[in-house]
C-alpha cells in the first residue's frame, strides 16, 4: 500500500493567498457590481516592459527556424542571463559572483520553498514573525516545523523571531541554536527593511554556530535608501553563510511569466559538503531550467532600454504603495513599509484581528464607499490636476477637495492647475468625469 506524507495532514486550512481569492471570490459573485482594489497578495498590474516583450518575440523567432532552434536548455540557467546578473546585479555593487554561483529558476517562491531539499530534516528552522507563509509551510511539508498549535497558531518547532514596531523590526538574535535562518529585506510583509548592522551581526552569528542565512531579496530593486543593502553579499562574510533568492516577478512583472535565480556561493560549505554542488545536483535531477524565451525577456532588463523601461514601472508600484500609505495614515491609522518596497502593513484598529479586518474591508467599508463616493455623482466639482493618468496617456489625474482621485480627459498644460470637472460615474473609491466649461453651465 502506498503510505501518504502525513506532515500534510498537519497543515492548517488553505494556503493564506488560497483562502484570501476565496474570500474575495465569493464577495465578487455575490455583489457583481462591485469594483474591488484587491491588496491581498503582491500581483503586478503593468504590462511587461517593451524591451522584454521585444526580447520574448525575437526569442520565439528562433524557435522557428532549426538554425536557431534552443530544445532543453542548462538547468541553472543560459550564460547570456548568468551573466547579466553577475554584471548588473552584482559586479556593480562591488559584489563578486561568478556565473557558476548563480541558478536560474521558474521563480523565488520555488526556490526557497525548494532549497530544503538539501537540508537534514532535524534542522532548527528560524523565520521573522509576521513571516511570508512559504517559508513555514514549506518545513512544516518536510517534517521541520513539529505540530500545529490552533491556540497560537504557531508551530512547536519552528523558532518564531518577533519582528513589529516594537523592535523597530529588526529580529533579535535567537536565545536557543537555530540552523536555518529565513530574513527577507524588503520585508514580506511587513514592506520594512534591515540594516547594514542588522544584516552584519546575522551573519557574524551564522558563522559563529555554522547555520545557513536563507535570505530573500526579492524586493530589492524597490530599495530607495542609498545606506540599505541590496544584496546580503555586500556583508563581509555572508558568503560563507548565506543563499540568496531573486526573483523577476515584482522586478519586471514576471507574475505570469515566471523567473527568478537563486545565489549559492562556492564558499558556502557544510559537514565538508558544498552547498553550491549539492543544490546544483538537485537542480540538475528535479528541473529542466527555465524556458529560453522567458530567459531571454529576463536578459533585456538588463538593457538600457529595458532598465529604464523597468525602473518607470517600478516607480509606478512605489507610487501605489505610497498612497495606499498616506492614505491609511491620514485615517488615523499606524502604518508602515512602502519607503523601500511595494508593501504597506497596517496595524488593525481597536484590537481587530486580521481576518476580522479582512472581512470588514471587504464586506462593509466597500459599500460605505460606494454609498459616499455616489453623492457626488453627476455634479461639478473642482479638481487639482497632478498628472498623466499612468494607465491611460490620453486621461489626467487629479484630486477633490477631500483626497478622492479623478480621472478624465485632458493633457499635461493641465497638471497644476484647478478644473471644474463633473463627476460623471463613480467607481466606488475614485470618479470618472470631463471637463466643463462654466460659462455654459
Amino acid at each position: 500500500m502506498a503510505r501518504i506524507n502525513r506532515n500534510y495532514e498537519k497543515l492548517p486550512g488553505s494556503y493564506l493567498f488560497s483562502e484570501i481569492a476565496r474570500r474575495t471570490a465569493a464577495y465578487q459573485e455575490a455583489n457583481p457590481d462591485a469594483r474591488l482594489i484587491k491588496m491581498g497578495i503582491g500581483d503586478v498590474t503593468r504590462p511587461l516592459a517593451p524591451a522584454v516583450v521585444a526580447a520574448m518575440h525575437a526569442a520565439v523567432n528562433d524557435l522557428a527556424a532549426a538554425e536557431t532552434f534552443h530544445g532543453y536548455g542548462p538547468e541553472q540557467g543560459y550564460a547570456f542571463l548568468r551573466d547579466a546578473i553577475a554584471e548588473h546585479d552584482f559586479a556593480a555593487r562591488n559584489i563578486a559572483i561568478d556565473p557558476d554561483e548563480i541558478f536560474i529558476s521558474d521563480g523565488a517562491k520555488s526556490d526557497c520553498g525548494n532549497i530544503g531539499d538539501i537540508f537534514a530534516e532535524d534542522n532548527v528552522v528560524a523565520v521573522c514573525d509576521p513571516v511570508y507563509p512559504v517559508y513555514v509551510d514549506t518545513n512544516a511539508m518536510a517534517g521541520r516545523a513539529g505540530d500545529y498549535d490552533t491556540d497560537t497558531e504557531r508551530w512547536t518547532n519552528i523558532v518564531y523571531m518577533p519582528t513589529t514596531a516594537e523592535n523597530d523590526f529588526t529580529p533579535a538574535l535567537p536565545d536557543a541554536p537555530v540552523d536555518l535562518i529565513y530574513l527577507c529585506s524588503p520585508n514580506n510583509p511587513t514592506g520594512t527593511v534591515l540594516s547594514r548592522e542588522a544584516l552584519q551581526r546575522w551573519v557574524d552569528y551564522a558563522n559563529a554556530t555554522d547555520a545557513v542565512i536563507l535570505f530573500d531579496a526579492a524586493y530589492e530593486r524597490f530599495i530607495a535608501d542609498a545606506a540599505i543593502p541590496h544584496s546580503i553579499y555586500e556583508i563581509p562574510g555572508a558568503k560563507t553563510c548565506a543563499i540568496e533568492f531573486r526573483s523577476f516577478s515584482k522586478t519586471a512583472g514576471f507574475t505570469g511569466a515566471r523567473c527568478g535565480y537563486t545565489v549559492v556561493p562556492r564558499d558556502l560549505v557544510r559537514e565538508g559538503q558544498s552547498l553550491n554542488a549539492m543544490w546544483n545536483r538537485r537542480q540538475t535531477t528535479k528541473f529542466n531550467g527555465a524556458s529560453y524565451v522567458i530567459q531571454r525577456g529576463a536578459a533585456a532588463i538588463y538593457t538600457p532600454e529595458g532598465a529604464a523601461q523597468v525602473d518607470e514601472t517600478i516607480d509606478f508600484y512605489r507610487t501605489n504603495a505610497r498612497t495606499i500609505k498616506e492614505g491609511l495614515a491620514a485615517a488615523g491609522l499606524e502604518v508602515y513599509g512602502a519607503d523601500n518596497s511595494p508593501y504597506v502593513w497596517c496595524r488593525t484598529p481597536n484590537g481587530t484581528d486580521s481576518w476580522g479586518f479582512f472581512n470588514r474591508l471587504l464586506e462593509e467599508v466597500q459599500n460605505i464607499a460606494a454609498r459616499v463616493c455616489s453623492r457626488h455623482e453627476g455634479t461639478v466639482q473642482e479638481v487639482l490636476v497632478e498628472e498623466i493618468n499612468r494607465q491611460d496617456k490620453h486621461l489626467v489625474t487629479g484630486r477633490l477637495s477631500n483626497n478622492t482621485v479623478v480621472h478624465f480627459e485632458g493633457d499635461a498644460s493641465m497638471i497644476g492647475k484647478i478644473v471644474p470637472v463633473r463627476l460623471t460615474s463613480c467607481k466606488n473609491f475614485y470618479y470618472m468625469g470631463e471637463t466643463v466649461n462654466l460659462t455654459k453651465i
